[in-house]
Parts: structure tokens; sequence; C-alpha cells
């Protein structure tokens, strides 16, 4: 586990809930979607799972067709201003799984080998145009080096846009399943994020929290 033969993959969207991210190791449809993750060519699950704190921003732009609103992106440099530290979900994937989902975070199936050394050379390195196609080194954790991927968009211009209260229950899931957090750290983590801040009162995001799966009583 700790050989270049794998890398964490920090989720800090809908990934961070483990049964939404399973669908793309697994394949599947999830429900809501009409959409068919064909799966990881290689099916294991991960070899371990962990809480990360990213150094960049998260924020929510684009218009998701499945989610019906923003969803989240990932700032390595942040705009001025914007609330520093991003939780994630570390899943420890062999560079091959790794590949496969960001082949299918981009609706492809998974056919070509992933090549981590240019990102960890580089920082970041942009496959193409799409938005989750700029896979960016994150740091390490455990001697492992941590990978996302996000949008090529500069912070500085980027259109925010509000999320779904769907969406958002699903990252407070994984907030609370990954970090542990209680309701009141979600909501304070959550409604500080560009995208959300201005577009969402703290009441309505409590109140949408607390009415879907992010923090329910489990």
């Amino acid at each position: 586990m700790t050989t270049a033969q794998h890398v964490w993959y920090a989720a800090y969207g809908s990934n961070m809930h483990a049964r939404r991210f399973a669908y793309y190791r697994e394949g599947g449809t999830p429900p809501g979607t009409d959409h068919t993750y064909p799966g990881f060519r290689d099916r294991s699950a991960p070899a371990a799972v962990a809480p990360l704190d990213l150094p960049g921003s998260l924020y929510f732009a684009w218009q998701s067709p499945v989610w019906t609103g923003g969803v989240g992106f990932y700032a390595a440099r942040p705009a001025a201003g914007w609330p520093i530290g991003a939780a994630a979900r570390g899943y420890l994937l062999t560079v091959g799984q790794f590949g496969d989902l960001l082949a299918q975070e981009m609706y492809r199936s998974p056919a070509i080998d992933f090549d981590p050394a240019p990102v960890l050379a580089d920082g970041a390195v942009r496959l193409g145009p799409g938005r989750y196609e700029t896979v960016v080194h994150a740091g390490t954790h455990d001697g492992i080096p941590v990978l996302t991927f996000t949008s090529p968009w500069d912070p500085e211009t980027v259109a925010l846009r509000r999320p779904s209260a769907r969406y958002l229950t699903m990252i407070g899931a994984g907030l609370r399943e990954s970090h542990g957090w209680e309701p009141d750290r979600v909501v304070e983590y959550l409604r500080v994020r560009p995208g959300i801040a201005g577009h969402w009162t703290e009441a309505d995001l409590r109140g949408a929290l607390l009415g879907g799966t992010g923090l329910e009583p489990p």
C-alpha cells in the first residue's frame, strides 16, 4: 500500500458519501439519475479510507443536469477572500482505479491507464477541457500522494452557482461519514463556501440539511 502503485483519491463533493462513490467502483445507476456507470475494471474495495483536509478551497459552480444546480470543485489556488481548507474523504486506490474513476467522471468508459508521474512532478496537469479533467497533487498522507480532480477554471473569474438541497444533503452525509461532524459543524463549514454564501441563508441551509439525508440521525 505504500508503493507508487497506490494513490489517495481525495473526494470533496458527493463522493464523500461511500454509497454514492461505490457506483463508480461497482457500476450501476444511482437513484435519481438515468446514467449508468460501467464501474472499475478492478472492482476491489479501497485499501483504506481516511478523513483528509486539503489546503485549497471548495466552491460551487457549473450547472449539473443530475443535481440540478451547482456542484463542488476544488481550487488549489483560491480566489482572494475565499475560506481556506477543504474537508475531503480519502480512498486509497490503485493508480488504475484512480484512472477509471477519472474516466467515468467525464462519462467515458475506463480504457486508458493513468500515469501519475506528470502530476506528481508538476503539481497539476490538465488532461482535457472537461470540468473534472484537471488533476491536482494535494499533498501526501501516510507517505502516499493525495490526488484529486477539478476544473481548469480561474477562481477569480468563475461563475459561482447555487447548489441544490439534494446535492448538499449528499455532501452533508459524506461529511458525517468521513469526519464524524455534528450538524452545527456541517452547517458552519458549508455556509461560507463560495456558491453557498450569498445564495443560501444559514436558516435555509440548516433546514435543507436537517430535512434530507445529510444530517438525519443514523
